[in-house]
């Protein structure tokens, strides 16, 4: 059995930043394991391919939500990243921090050190915000996530932006910085026209280093324990069952689906749970798998007047073009991911921050299952709600490590969550209704004009609307009965098992959660170095 001072279980995004800052420590030997393959694909660097990335499994899990009523018993997909890199391969690259009052949340809700103030200097430390006018009082530029605004700008996108002011909303260029709430271009990670990931920023440049072993195609199968301490992991690899030992800590990061089953297997969870799935109980712990939130989104659609969207600029000769103009500059319509322009908005006087969010694209759906767009022009707003209160959970459901655990968010089950959402779709109808719109602008296609109640909103949210791909919470941090982490990531009642990824958020951020977790890695990084130095 191989033997390694620290055991990263999953090489996504914080897997790989892990395993990147343990290991600049040439005394400190580092194991990293993850179930998929490594980062090269044709689509992972260009970033309109993710449209490609997310329809299908290379580079993607492709879990499913268990059908519920609030939702019509539809499926819902939630993808989620698969090989080194994680999901910064396949996401949409948007960058969001979130407010600083989901941090302060946190810390109120027992996640100690973790408030706006405490994480703000690791924000600043993972990211080089590419501006001339960057606050370095709140912006890092030395880091090594690559960052920059949406570098194109079509008719349509500043149209939008216009609008937004017209119906009395402030344009933001830097939702980053002291002010989240507005309207403007959108931040994405990116690198000279390609997508930037954490193998890019983190993982690669420490490959070479003697003490770091990577192992893809490695499947964890379960948590090795003696008595109340973890310690090791076995995985299957080539074909075969395969045992590592950690003389420090095992680093559970294997995301909000996985970390949590991944407990369940090892007989970690709350023993009603592990009984129905057939896993005799090594260590109960009643909060796994449960507190599970995820920002559930509508997509509302325009035609438009004008051959002005990507709509019919991704067909024929104009597509041709575009791609001689991306590989040729590295500029152009395949530099574009999920999102053009940015609103975040508050629904009602009084609120502290914004609670809804908006993707504008110059493009539409003609089926948003296969990602295949109109044939006419159109423009699309997502809207989100940023802080939902329903919950839901993603518990294993057999002792099967490669059978998919059920996944059941639970969403529009709060009355807040459902009110916010419909209120969200028609600021973004008058946004678009206002007259710097009108030379664009030919008719509504989805909801349609025919839904105008608040019964006609929310039907169209339940019968058409996704995750945006965003599970946390499953492994939440505190110091209440039902955490499953203490405020060091340290799973409570184990000795030498943390947990560092999206699942242990005590609540959602008011964000796109990539940045989020990315700060989560490096502080645990700060935190196990800190830790080790005084032992």
């Amino acid at each position: 059995m191989d033997s390694f001072d620290y055991i990263v279980v999953g090489g996504g995004t914080a897997g790989c930043i892990l395993a990147a800052r343990l290991s600049e420590d040439p005394r400190r030997t580092v194991l990293l394991l993850e179930a998929g393959g490594t980062d090269r694909g044709f689509w992972v660097p260009i970033p309109a391919g993710f449209s490609k990335l997310l329809s299908g499994s290379a580079f993607n899990w492709r879990f499913n939500t268990v059908p519920e009523q609030n939702t019509y018993d539809r499926e819902i997909v939630v993808p989620r990243g698969k090989g080194l890199g994680g999901s910064t391969l396949i996401n949409g690259m948007i960058f969001v921090r979130g407010q600083p009052q989901d941090y302060d949340g946190w810390a109120q809700l027992g996640a100690t050190g973790w408030g706006w103030d405490d994480v703000l200097p690791y924000f600043k430390k993972f990211e080089t915000f590419e501006a001339s006018d960057i606050d370095h009082s709140v912006r890092g530029g030395e880091g090594p996530i690559n960052i920059v605004r949406v570098g194109e700008r079509p008719v349509l996108a500043k149209a939008f932006i216009d609008a937004a002011a017209e119906a009395g909303f402030p344009r933001n260029p830097d939702y980053n910085g002291h002010d989240q709430e507005g309207f403007g271009p959108y931040q994405v990670n990116q690198k000279n026209g390609r997508r930037w990931t954490v193998v890019d920023g983190y993982l690669r440049p420490a490959l070479s280093r003697p003490n770091l072993k990577v192992v893809t195609r490695a499947h964890a199968l379960c948590l090795n324990l003696d008595g109340r301490r973890v310690t090791g992991v076995t995985y299957r690899h080539g074909g075969r069952q395969v045992s590592a030992a950690a003389r420090g800590e095992v680093l559970l990061t294997a995301g909000a689906v996985q970390s949590p089953q991944l407990l369940e297997l090892s007989g970690i969870g709350h023993p009603d749970t592990l009984k129905a799935a057939g896993i005799p109980v090594v260590h109960a712990l009643t909060g796994v798998g449960n507190n599970y939130r995820d920002h559930f989104a509508t997509r509302m659609n325009w035609r438009v007047k004008q051959p002005i969207t990507l709509n019919e600029q991704t067909r024929g000769l104009a597509l041709a073009k575009a791609v001689a103009q991306y590989f040729l500059t590295r500029t152009g319509i395949l530099t574009l991911g999920t999102g053009l322009a940015h609103g975040f908005v508050k629904t009602r006087p009084g609120l502290a921050g914004p609670d809804v969010q908006y993707f504008f694209m110059h493009a539409s759906y003609a089926n948003a299952a296969d990602r295949s767009l109109d044939h006419l022009p159109g423009m699309t707003i997502g809207v989100t709600q940023l802080r939902p209160q329903s919950v839901g959970s993603i518990h294993a459901v057999s002792a099967d490590p490669f059978e998919p655990p059920a996944i059941k968010p639970n969403f529009l089950a709060v009355e807040e969550d459902r009110t916010c959402l419909v209120e969200g779709m028609r600021i973004a109808r008058r946004i678009i209704d206002q007259p710097a719109m009108d030379p664009y602008r030919a008719f509504e296609m989805n909801p349609g004009p025919d839904v105008k109640t608040d019964a006609d909103f929310l039907e169209f949210a339940r019968r058409t609307g996704q995750t945006i791909y965003h599970p946390v919470g499953t492994c939440s941090m505190g110091i209440g009965p039902d955490a499953v982490v203490d405020p060091q990531l340290k799973v409570k009642g184990l000795d030498g098992l943390r947990v560092v990824d999206a699942s242990v958020m005590p609540t959602i951020v008011s964000a796109n959660t990539a940045a989020a977790v990315m700060m989560i890695a490096e502080k645990a990084a700060d935190m196990i170095k800190a830790e080790a130095k005084s032992h």
